[in-house]
């Protein structure tokens, strides 16, 4: 437009409704979020939804507990922004959606940091009392629980952030030792002796879900079981097993082989001198494994003897290898369903205690095995500080690891006895995925240790009601998205062992039972007619003073006092429960108790690793005590990558904050990238995402800011739908559109398809064609002109559903807009609803119209950029195009004013056939333009070339409408002077 003056001096620019607002172009940084978030406190704005809810049906997200350790990384950002979009948009959607944030307080991590603590000031751990631990380990975690609700609010995540739950408060940890003493109570718990993962750094047992299989090497030994034959062509040959950890050894009890594979006696005919396999030794080896057995062993020739079926391989027996050290007892040969012939021998070395396979196949065969005269006891051969015992003849003392997780010198020893006796065959080193420690990093060693157990295959109820069962029904009940996530859950269910529920530690909720050592008696049990009367002690000191309590002195005398005839045969319990014991405790002290919540939950959100932890303990405690899920649905998203595909780590150095990436440019950018990702699958990030991010949020926002501008002019009157313009009509229709896709987004979870589809829709046909259009109406049209007062209504009308819409995923933006808009003190868009639009707006007809119109005004546009960039034409206002058209596209276009749509000051319809030299697009058949000036005077106001201008007298260089609205605004100007 222009700022051009009249013969009088009166300037035209102070007479066009140009935009006007205060909305700034970039996003509010840190103060100006951090006044949002003091408004949103100053109003008590969840207690108002809260109150404004009552009544409605209750939509409840359950927070998973992240751990109160550290400052807030960008995954954890991902998350709770992931879970405030879901709120948000339930809660505008018609629902009551509380939110609870929770926190994670118990565990190792604490502990760890907290022994620095002590050990900084020179004191040990064990010089310092329980209780004085115990309060250190909730001092810090109640520090960490401060700090990341903070980074959490500055993210706009909404919730209860007051009235926060925690594991560690004494009502959450009451309740965490009344669930225990249900399974106590109800003979799902036992404690039992099997192999578990041992942390020697940690000295404590750990679970599936602490730890990670990393790239490791070991030693890789083929090694001798002589046959226990007096005659035949078994006679002096041995079975060669193969294993990669040389320590396990000393614990070995049986030899296992597949039922699948087919075995064989060798005889080596060939091989160098003094070489571990020496010409006329017979072993057994699977046929499979045969060739590459022998390349390991260097033997340059070898026969086939014979078959050796399964029925032969199963009434054999062999000796210890290191039966001249004091392993004196009996190997028989089990068939087992884990041996594969893939790797190794097909034999695979089995020691009870250093396995789950190996103890699974010993158990299974244990009954047989004490028929046959086999002492079926599992060896306690490792002890807590990773040395082996004297149930290790010739080894005891010897380290598998050091304190410090490093390799110890178990393994040596035993490849040197081996040697000694003759009985390695070959040895090499491997490459292979091991367990670790995720928290140290550290290898760990399966061992056999009285643990604390949860049954999974232990009748209930009924036959065939168990907890693994009911756990895989809850699974199958479930709502998953993605719903890969429903197989995932189940395969793990399906593979885990019974849940080992005891630490080695002192900072949790502890066991709260006592063990009668002589009689195997267990309080609670089942066994126990008190239960009721000890289960209330318990938790009612608990509640009062927390866990603490468990570990006075006077706690067996206070507890069972004249629960049992005497007390002293009784032993307490120390161990502390697994930390995911807690997590998985929440729905029973957060949703069930919780005023104005619900269980089960509406939802469980986390990412995809909590399949094994947080989903599964969840699903698993719930099942065991109420025999069904604690959710109706489950929502997974996946790891944050770099813009390389690498996982994101500290020790890599490419990892990112969320303060990291909010500081470059706001906090809706970080909440944008996450709800324009597909959060279902692993999520790239980094400069060039973020970038990209960037820009679309600066483009959503000036289509916000340009809105506004313009409603500064708007008076608030509405226009009849029925009097409205098609192309308002059009916009009304795009709008109950966009309505179905961004509900059914929301209800869903598919915050891409909200993002995508309203981002076109502001970019596309708002910015680009809407807007663009409109501009010289909403500028220059005399202020009663019907169509600026349409456009202004609809403009106002888009916003208000624009606003409402990007609200729950861009909380401060949408507040920040719906205030310039709508200042007032107590007001805030999300108090609001979705906005509920007539079913009148759809028009399919006018739809498919303005399509056709759009068609057209592609290829014009195209035409004029043609001539603009050969400098033939400078403004498009210059032009007067002649456009050709097919016939039947004449009544389509009937009644558009076609030169306003084009941005021209003119434009003709021809039917006639277009000469080669016209313009057309690629994709748009039977359009052609051809350009040519406009006719006319250019108006000073507008800018556009008219006949008309200089025909009115009183205004003669503007066109009839400008110089009817320079008559109204010159009149408004008297009113408002006088």
């Amino acid at each position: 437009m222009t700022d051009r003056h009249d013969a009088d001096g009166l300037d035209y620019a102070s007479t066009l409704f140009l935009p006007k607002t205060d909305f700034p172009m970039r996003g509010p940084k840190e103060e100006g979020e951090k006044a949002l978030l003091d408004r949103w406190d100053a109003m008590k704005l969840h207690d108002r939804l809260r109150a404004s809810s009552a009544g409605r049906r209750r939509f409840v997200l359950h927070d998973g507990p992240p751990y109160a350790n550290g400052n807030l990384h960008l995954g954890h950002a991902l998350n709770k922004v992931l879970k405030d979009v879901v709120v948000r948009s339930r809660q505008m959607t018609g629902w009551d959606a509380p939110y609870v944030p929770g926190w994670d307080c118990h565990g190792l991590p604490v502990e760890w940091k907290v022994e620095e603590w002590f050990r900084a000031e020179g004191r040990d751990k064990a010089d310092v009392s329980v209780p004085e631990f115990r309060e250190a380990c909730r001092r810090y975690a109640a520090h960490w629980v401060g700090v990341q609700a903070e980074e959490f609010r500055a993210l706009g995540v909404s919730g209860d952030f007051e009235n926060a739950y925690t594991t560690m408060d004494f009502a959450s940890e009451a309740a965490v030792a009344a669930e225990l003493m249900k399974f106590a109570a109800s003979g799902q718990l036992y404690r039992g002796s099997k192999p578990v993962m041992w942390s020697v750094v940690e000295r404590t047992v750990l679970a599936e879900a602490e730890v990670e299989h990393l790239d490791d090497q070991s030693d890789a030994l083929w090694v001798r079981f002589p046959v226990s034959a007096r005659d035949g062509d078994l006679a002096g040959a041995s079975v060669v097993a193969w294993t990669t950890t040389p320590w396990t050894l000393p614990g070995n009890r049986a030899l296992a082989y597949s039922p699948r594979a087919a075995y064989g006696l060798y005889e080596v005919t060939e091989a160098p001198k003094d070489n571990g396999a020496r010409p006329g030794e017979r072993y057994l080896l699977a046929d499979a494994a045969a060739e590459p057995t022998f390349g390991a062993a260097r033997v340059s020739g070898y026969a086939r003897l014979r078959e050796v079926p399964h029925e032969e391989l199963a009434q054999l027996e062999c000796a210890h290898p290191l039966r001249e050290m004091g392993y004196g007892f009996r190997v028989p040969l089990l068939a087992g369903d884990h041996v594969t012939a893939d790797a190794g021998t097909g034999f695979v070395h089995t020691a009870p205690g250093h396995g789950r396979e190996d103890y699974d196949v010993w158990m299974a065969n244990a009954r047989q095995l004490a028929a046959r005269g086999y002492d079926t006891s599992v060896p306690f051969t490792v002890a807590d500080d990773g040395r082996l015992t004297a149930a290790a003849p010739g080894f005891e003392g010897r380290a598998v690891l050091t304190e410090t997780g490093d390799r110890a010198d178990a393994d040596g020893t035993v490849m040197e006895a081996l040697t000694s006796a003759g009985m390695l065959v070959a040895r090499g080193r491997v490459k292979h995925q091991y367990p670790h420690s995720w928290r140290s990093k550290k290898p760990v060693v399966f061992r056999n240790t009285p643990q604390w157990f949860l049954h999974l295959d232990k009748d209930l109820d009924r036959p065939g009601d168990t907890l693994r069962a009911r756990a895989l029904d809850a699974v199958e009940r479930t709502r998953f998205h993605p719903e890969a996530g429903r197989n995932r859950l189940r395969a793990m269910v399906e593979a885990r062992p019974d849940w080992v529920l005891s630490r080695q530690r002192c900072w949790g909720v502890p066991l709260t039972l006592f063990l009668h050592e002589a009689t195997g008696e267990v309080v609670p049990g089942q066994g126990f007619a008190r239960n009721r009367e000890y289960v209330a002690r318990v938790t009612t000191a608990f509640e009062a003073e927390g866990a603490d309590a468990w570990f006075a002195e006077n706690a067996r005398e206070r507890f069972l006092g004249d629960l049992v005839a005497d007390p002293s045969e009784w032993t307490k319990v120390t161990d502390v429960l697994d930390v995911w014991f807690d997590s998985g405790c929440t729905h029973a002290f957060v949703l069930e108790k919780r005023l104005g919540l619900t269980g089960p939950a509406s939802l469980y959100l986390e990412g995809s690793d909590q399949h094994r932890g947080w989903f599964q303990s969840s699903l698993l405690e719930s099942c065991g005590t109420r025999g069904r899920a604690p959710f109706e649905a489950v929502v997974t998203h996946g790891f944050l990558l770099d813009e390389d595909a690498s996982k994101m780590s500290k020790s890599k150095g490419n990892g990112l904050t969320a303060a990291q990436v909010v500081s470059q440019s706001c906090t809706d950018v970080l909440r944008l990238w996450v709800v324009s990702s597909n959060f279902t699958d692993d999520l790239r990030t980094g400069p060039d995402v973020l970038k990209g991010t960037s820009e679309a949020y600066r483009k959503l926002r000036n289509t916000l800011r340009w809105m506004l501008g313009n409603l500064v002019h708007h008076d608030g009157t509405g226009v009849p739908y029925a009097s409205l313009p098609e192309l308002e009509r059009w916009v009304l229709h795009r709008l109950h559109e966009l309505d179905a896709v961004v509900r059914a987004g929301y209800e869903a979870y598919a915050f891409r398809k909200v993002v995508a589809a309203l981002t076109h829709f502001m970019a596309a046909d708002l910015s680009a064609f809407y807007f663009d259009v409109r501009k010289d109406a909403l500028y220059c049209d005399p202020a009663s002109s019907l169509r600026r007062r349409a456009a202004l209504h609809v403009v106002d009308t888009v916003f208000g559903c624009l606003v409402r819409w990007l609200a729950p995923m861009l909380p401060f933006t949408a507040e920040e807009a719906w205030l310039a808009r709508h200042p007032s003190a107590d007001g805030s868009v999300h108090l609001e609803q979705l906005p509920e639009l007539p079913g009148a707006w759809r028009d399919d007809a006018l739809a498919a119209r303005w399509a056709s119109v759009r068609r057209v005004r592609s290829v014009v546009i195209g035409a004029l950029e043609v001539e603009r960039a050969a400098r033939r034409l400078g403004s498009p206002l210059e032009a007067a195009p002649v456009v050709r058209v097919p016939e039947r596209l004449l009544e389509t276009l009937s009644g558009v004013d076609l030169a306003e749509v084009c941005l021209t000051s003119a434009l003709s319809l021809r039917i006639e056939e277009a000469s080669d030299d016209s313009f057309r697009l690629d994709g748009v058949e039977g359009i052609a333009v051809t350009v040519e000036k406009a006719k006319g005077r250019k108006c000073l106001r507008s800018w556009r070339f008219d006949p008309a201008v200089g025909t009115d007298p009183e205004y003669p260089d503007v066109t009839p409408r400008d110089a009817a609205a320079l008559r109204e605004w010159a009149a408004g100007r008297s009113r408002r002077a006088a």
